[in-house]
């Protein structure tokens, strides 16, 4: 049976032997078995440029074996050695404004400097071998947080390899021209050396804006590549990189020479069904359990709290939900209060001076019952309805929205997602084989010619799958260029239908009804109205107004399947009648429900927003954690867990 880990982030560095030793025993007394270690501590590692000293954490990961405590293991590149920082300018990043960046924070290395990469590789390489081979290590933590931070480096470095990046990509400054369409405003460039990335206080190209972007996050890929590399020589143990809640980073991308996905979110009291939503996603990257490596225990904050009040059972909740959407690991940050610093009134398991807070309570409460569940825990979470959420199109509406105050993350989440909480759904970027579903969502899908999706889609379709697309999917290319002959590369083509009409503003001046009922449809955020031709079937058409009669909901059946394409925005009814499954159980909104499959099977019932809820079971079943016998309705008290077997 595979471990389930609980525990947090710890920085020995800062503390004298004594009160490490005091820290593994409070660790032990609330029941956390694995703590993440180094990845701030290259100054300690490397006190003398080409000096490495790793006996004081040697000593320190031997202690935490010997209690039963495990180590996540990272590299610390994220911070070099002030002394470094400071001899080899090069090392630290620029601002878009051509401000080389201080030495006083974190996670500002230029990613293109070969002294970086050099120096990189030098520790990490180190550090695999004083490492590799322990046995109180199960992981490794690649550097902390990768992001293109301020929309990444300017430096001369990163700029003269981002136009390498786009010879390699366009072949000719020619092909780059037509491709972005230069032409407008006589903007044509006359060779690669002319192109500069975006700068501030412009109106930026939405071409030149993604482009730059991919290429600051291709670098990051291979920043993480080589460390990889490094590490897989010398350890078995599985390898990543913690990660934020975004998907502009692809997480496919980065994740594709890791073994393990990790996670690190802020999310406050009130934003739990937004962690779920990421959990969905992570735990399709890779054919693994995730790892969550960060989440605030009580607040975050820097040198003011921050992130707002946790009411009781919010953490209690918080350390349940991964494991019920098939993580087999959840890590605070942090474990014991920092003394001083950037981030000294940051919450933590323990204050500085060693003391529990209230939510720690609450944390060793969900560790007694999540081992007590463990044997249903190390099951898997199956689904048979996708939904799209592609990184390309995340970066093509952060460079071009389209649609006023558009937030593609938030409308996939909300507008979509939340409508299937009661369901098991797979969160998925367009790379992701679509072996196995029944139903697929593609909302917002704007470019949906990339990683062969056109003909993995049809054959899905032909074989008998139902593909939901739409609105605003299939219009842009990877460019962020519109198509010509038709709105779409191939939906008109594919569904039977002529987009007679778009409207990509929100109004309430529409309304539309389902075509063999009459009932209301929820159109919202943005209009397409068709026409459908003879093997199409308009399935909700608008209702008055400029559009009346046109379709706003078309569908086609194609081989053993059905494509179906939304002109608008449903509401959360009316998503649940398109979708081709049951839900898990009839619950209130407030409740999130997962089902669990292994050797013993189970419902995971998990109350998010603090209020009274319910359940409706279709016959009698047990919960493992009270260990009552619930028949039929089942009421869900606000912040509870109930782990459900069938008897």
């Amino acid at each position: 049976m595979k471990k389930l880990f609980i525990g947090a982030a710890y920085y020995p560095e800062l503390w004298d032997a004594k009160e490490v030793d005091k820290d593994i025993e409070r660790c032990k007394a609330l029941g956390l078995n694995v703590l993440r270690v180094g990845e701030f501590a290259w100054g300690r590692m490397e006190p003398k440029e080409g000096e490495f000293d790793f006996d004081w954490l040697i000593s320190v990961v031997d202690k935490l074996h010997a209690a039963g405590i495990h180590t996540v293991m990272c590299t610390p590149t994220c911070t070099p050695p002030r002394y470094m920082l400071d001899k080899y300018e090069q090392m630290r990043n620029v601002s878009d404004r051509g401000v080389r960046s201080q030495t006083s924070w974190r996670c500002h290395p230029c990613k293109t400097s070969p002294i970086m990469r050099e120096k990189n590789r030098a520790i990490v390489t180190e550090m695999a071998k004083a490492f590799g081979s322990h046995p109180g290590i199960i992981g490794w933590q690649i550097d902390n947080e990768l992001y293109p931070y301020g929309d990444g480096c300017f430096c001369p470095l990163c700029v003269d390899k981002f136009r390498k990046f786009l010879k390699h990509k366009f072949g000719t400054i020619d092909a780059l021209n037509t491709a972005w369409g230069m032409a407008r405003w006589s903007l044509d460039y006359q060779s690669f050396d002319a192109v500069n990335p975006p700068l501030p206080d412009q109106w930026k190209h939405p071409s030149l804006v993604k482009a730059w972007w991919d290429f600051q996050c291709d670098n990051i890929r291979t920043y993480v590549e080589e460390q990889a590399e490094i590490l897989h020589k010398y350890t078995r143990a599985p390898i990543g990189t913690d990660m934020m809640a975004n998907n502009n980073l692809s997480y496919y991308d980065i994740n594709r020479s890791l073994d393990v996905v990790q996670f690190n979110h802020y999310n406050t009291a009130a934003e739990l069904y937004e962690t779920e939503f990421w959990y969905d996603f992570l735990r399709s990257v890779k054919d693994r359990p995730f790892w969550v490596t960060e989440t605030q225990v009580g607040w975050n904050g820097s040198t003011v709290a921050d992130c707002g009040y946790r009411p009781v059972g919010n953490c209690y909740v918080n350390t349940w939900l991964p494991f019920a959407h098939g993580a087999d690991m959840n890590m605070y940050w942090l474990f014991r209060a920092h003394r001083n610093g950037h981030e000294l009134a940051h919450g933590a398991l323990y204050n500085t001076a060693g003391r529990q807070y209230r939510v720690s309570e609450e944390v060793a409460r969900a560790v007694r019952e999540i081992e007590s569940c463990k044997d249903i825990l190390c099951g898997s979470v199956k689904s048979d309805i996708a939904l799209h959420y592609s990184s390309t199109a995340a970066n093509t509406f952060m460079a071009a929205p389209m649609l006023k105050n558009f937030d593609y993350t938030a409308t996939v989440r909300d507008k979509f997602y939340k409508a299937l909480r009661h369901y098991n759904v797979d969160v998925i970027d367009t790379e992701h084989s679509l072996d196995g579903y029944k139903t697929v969502i593609s909302p917002f899908l704007c470019h949906a010619r990339e990683n062969g999706f056109y003909e993995r889609i049809v054959k899905f379709v032909e074989n008998g799958g139902t593909w939901i697309v739409g609105p605003m999917s299939d219009i842009v290319d990877e460019n962020v260029t519109k198509y010509t002959d038709a709105p779409h590369s191939f939906l008109e083509e594919l569904v039977g239908v002529y987009t007679k009409y778009q409207r990509p503003i929100d109004s309430d001046a529409f309304r539309a009804e389902w075509t063999d009922n009459k009932q209301s449809f929820g159109a919202s955020m943005c209009f397409d109205a068709y026409e459908v031709g003879e093997n199409s079937v308009s399935l909700a058409k608008y209702a008055g107004g400029e559009f009346d009669g046109l379709t706003v909901v078309a569908g086609k059946y194609i081989g053993k399947g059905v494509v179906v394409i939304l002109g608008s925005v449903p509401t959360h009814s009316d998503i649940k009648n398109m979708v081709e499954a049951e839900p898990i159980f009839e619950a209130s909104d407030n409740v999130s429900l997962s089902r669990i499959d292994g050797e013993k099977s189970a419902i995971i019932a998990v109350e998010l927003e603090n209020a009274e809820g319910y359940i409706q079971l279709d016959g009698a079943y047990k919960d493992r954690i009270s260990g009552e016998t619930i028949i039929g309705y089942c009421e869900m008290t606000p912040y509870s867990v109930r782990v459900l077997e069938k008897i």
